[in-house]
């Protein structure tokens, strides 16, 4: 069933789309919500009980701060990625739904690194401490093969052309935030696809690269109290690596101490 212009006006007792800050569709059988790419003020939705089973219209909802799509047949976390733009969003409930898997712990870390701003998911007040977990173990979601997003993106150019752009924008925009938090610009050559194809071929080595390189990117997207949250998940990483330190130290001196005597 698809929700029309008229049953959202009814609904939310509204003259027009553009005034509708709260909607109430619970269990509707709606499976076509594309009216709300028409509601970039909707504030509130609740779309609980449907058959719902893309979010691809949710993309331009940008003032959406809590959506209710509990028992939904939204089929894998893929189509989270259209709800990264929505920076407003810190309620979600998504449980019941196909995409929620079996591994209910592992479910919710991939949710949290996909869309870390939440304070609320499935009922749960998201912690800090769990936000931080979810950053390093969570699961990345990508964009759901032939969606929207995904065939706008490369703007029917070859792969090959439309990767050289991105890459290109990359290492601009990764050079000017790495210059401004004082590090030294990377070179050509670190960005695998603007290089030689030898270079290209050597994924591997350049996968902490790449990390940091996201990272420094998303940095200026952040406002004070995320980059709390990142402070202390770096907080609580670079914690495992002093105490690993501490143990190698112990162990060096453990081993030199006979030497000395002897």
């Amino acid at each position: 069933m698809k929700l029309t212009r008229k049953q959202v006006l009814a609904k939310a007792k509204a003259s027009d789309l553009e005034s509708v800050k709260k909607l109430n569709c619970w269990g509707c059988s709606l499976t076509d919500i594309s009216i709300f790419t028409q509601m970039a003020n909707i504030e509130v939705l609740t779309l609980s009980v449907n058959n719902i089973s893309s979010l691809s219209s949710l993309a331009g909802c940008l003032s959406l701060c809590e959506l209710y799509l509990r028992k939904n047949n939204i089929p894998t976390l893929s189509e989270l990625s259209h709800l990264r733009p929505l920076t407003r969003l810190r309620v979600l409930w998504l449980a019941e739904n196909p995409c929620c898997g079996t591994d209910s712990s592992q479910y919710r870390l991939t949710v949290l690194r996909c869309l870390p701003r939440l304070l609320k998911l499935d009922n749960q007040v998201v912690t800090e401490d769990e936000l931080a977990l979810a950053l390093m173990e969570g699961e990345e979601v990508t964009t759901p093969p032939g969606s929207v997003q995904n065939q706008l993106s490369t703007n029917g150019l070859p792969d090959a052309e439309t990767e050289n752009d991105s890459l290109n924008y990359n290492m601009e925009e990764t050079n000017k935030i790495r210059e401004e938090l004082g590090m030294k610009p990377l070179s050509r050559d670190k960005f695998p696809s603007l290089s030689s194809p030898s270079t290209r071929e050597n994924k591997p080595s350049m996968k902490k690269t790449h990390t940091l390189d996201a990272v420094l990117l998303l940095l200026n997207d952040l406002d004070e109290e995320e980059l709390l949250v990142v402070h202390t998940a770096t907080q609580n990483r670079l914690q495992t690596y002093t105490i690993g330190s501490e143990m190698l130290l112990d162990s060096l001196k453990t081993r030199k101490t006979p030497e000395i005597q002897h």
